[in-house]
């Protein structure tokens, strides 16, 4: 019955290819213990006296494993009642290690120079790779295996208590993680007399530590090391503004600012002497003399009148005849307004980007707005400007943070500036013009299921301005009055809207075979559809005619 069902399995096995055969190697050896272990059974239950081994070729059945068959995980290894050293060659074999006993376990003594007696051992191990089985035997009964990298022949030897466990150097590449990150991680989970060193360069870590130590870091690693997701930030700024403008009246302003009422003859309003000290001036001549020359001073006293200094002026001193009655305003500047402005503008941006996972994404609409500095001058120094230039606009601050289910934790902070107004300053006799920028800034968190979008709005702005001029009196007379006022009325009216729709990536929008559109809208491939034509009424190139035929 054996011999049927030990040729139905070499058949079943032959037809599985290479690694059939190899399986079949390996369940020979399990085979072959088994029966040496029954045999010597038997024969103790016979005569009461032990006996010896079985033959080291009845051990040796199973051919050396290739470096692929060693790595391989054997879903059952099993002994029965065999001897130690017998499973050590037979599992060294499997794993694919050459191997040399120590001279004290082939003369069967310990550390100490005592005999030893080399025990039978019954094992059974379930999907674990022959490598793991004899580590396991071997720290099972405080052996431990050295290997030798110039040799490549390991030594099976009697583990020291007292001698710390050997080094061992491993260099692991990292696919997707920052080294000097990881090298942060591992370090706290090893022992003083291991070391871990990153190298930036090719994204590999250099471990010197024990083997237990090396397992934990791989395992680690292995979890740590994986692929960042991403996130595709898709925006739309919506911002509208309106600014009508009202202008209605009469200014007098440039005829009426200013002016002054003054009293005199009309004509002499003070004396002004200026001293011109007299000047030297030296010639050499050819034969080399120097002649000197000094102009005499003089001293020029002008008459400064009344009418230079503008305003009306009135000659008290002859009466209040006509002609003695002076204007001298700058000129007679009346300016007549009668219009309405409007200025309506709708500004519509859709950004997009795509970030990591907890990394900031800045979306930015915005135009360099000049600020000019000036600096003053020094003797023998001319003075200059210098031109620095600050983002104004819309600027879309994102970070986010892929949580559970897909959901996504956002920080927002929208943004907007713009310049509303210019006012003026003297400054140490100097005229200063700057420029004053409005800025409406939210800073927010929330938490946003991939694929939908989040509405942002209240930024809104509404400013209304009424300003009035008029000459006193005149101003408000009834129906002339118009003619000596001016009404001013002014509106500044903004709103942005902001659309933010966070949608997590996945691996198969990477995949061809597999992909899906993860980006909302495509744009246009057609220039025409991004550069659309205004209407011949409104656009100012000649409209193109075509004639049919």
């Amino acid at each position: 019955m054996k011999t049927k069902f030990a040729a139905l399995l070499v058949v079943a096995l032959a037809l599985a290819g290479p690694r059939g055969f190899a399986l079949w190697n390996r369940l020979a050896v399990a085979l072959a213990c088994l029966e040496m272990s029954q045999s010597t059974g038997r024969a103790q239950n016979q005569a009461d006296k032990p006996v010896a081994a079985p033959p080291a070729a009845a051990v040796d059945l199973a051919a050396p494993a290739t470096p692929e068959e060693a790595g391989e995980v054997v879903p059952l290894i099993t002994f029965e009642d065999s001897p130690l050293t017998d499973v050590i060659k037979t599992l060294a074999r499997q794993a694919g290690i050459n191997f040399l006993f120590d001279p004290r376990i082939a003369a069967a003594v310990d550390t100490e120079g005592k005999p030893l007696v080399q025990p039978n051992i019954s094992v059974r191990f379930e999907n674990v790779t022959a490598l793991q089985a004899l580590e396991a035997v071997l720290e099972n009964h405080s052996y431990t295996l050295v290997k030798d990298p110039k040799t490549r022949i390991a030594r099976i030897t009697i583990k020291d208590p007292a001698a710390p466990e050997p080094l061992v150097t491993k260099v692991i590449q990292l696919k997707y993680s920052n080294p000097t990150n990881m090298v942060a991680v591992l370090k706290p989970m090893l022992s003083i007399r291991s070391q871990v060193l990153a190298d930036s360069r090719t994204s590999q870590l250099v471990i010197l530590a024990t083997d237990k130590e090396l397992d934990a870091v791989q395992a680690l690693v292995t979890n740590l090391d994986t692929a960042t997701k991403q996130v595709l930030i898709e925006a739309r700024l919506l911002e509208t503004s309106k600014s009508p403008r009202s202008i209605k009246g009469i200014d007098w302003t440039d005829t009426f600012q200013a002016q002054n009422f003054s009293f005199g003859n009309g004509r002499s309003a003070g004396t002004t002497t200026i001293t011109s000290p007299g000047a030297t001036t030296t010639t050499t001549t050819p034969g080399g003399r120097e002649i000197s020359r000094t102009e005499k001073s003089s001293t020029v006293s002008q008459i400064v009148t009344a009418l230079g200094a503008g305003g009306l002026s009135v000659d008290t001193a002859r009466g209040f005849s006509p002609h003695t009655a002076f204007l001298n305003a700058d000129g007679l500047k009346a300016v007549l307004s009668f219009l309405n402005r409007d200025a309506d503008t709708e500004v519509i941006a859709t950004p997009r980007t795509v970030t990591l996972d907890n990394q900031t994404a800045i979306l930015s609409v915005t135009r360099a707005n000049p600020i000019f500095k000036n600096t003053a001058g020094t003797q023998g120094s001319p003075g200059g400007s210098e031109v620095t230039y600050t983002n104004l606009g819309t600027i879309l601050t994102v970070t986010p943070r892929i949580a559970a289910d897909d959901a996504i934790s956002l920080r927002v902070v929208p943004e907007v500036s713009r310049v509303v107004d210019t006012v003026r300053k003297t400054v140490a006799s100097t005229v200063n013009e700057a420029d004053v920028y409005a800025i409406n800034k939210i800073e927010t968190q929330v938490l946003v299921p991939s694929g939908n979008t989040l509405a942002m709005g209240g930024l809104i702005s509404d400013a209304r301005t009424k300003s009035y001029s008029k000459v006193p009196l005149l101003g408000d007379l009834p129906g002339i009055g118009l003619a000596f006022r001016r009404e001013e009325k002014r509106r500044d009216k903004s709103n942005l809207i902001i659309f933010i729709t966070p949608t997590v990536i996945k691996d198969a929008d990477f995949q061809p075979a597999a992909a899906t559109d993860f980006l909302k809208s495509k744009p246009p491939s057609d220039e025409s559809v991004l550069l659309q034509d205004e209407s011949w009424w409104d656009s100012g190139k000649p409209y193109r005619w075509q004639w049919t035929k």
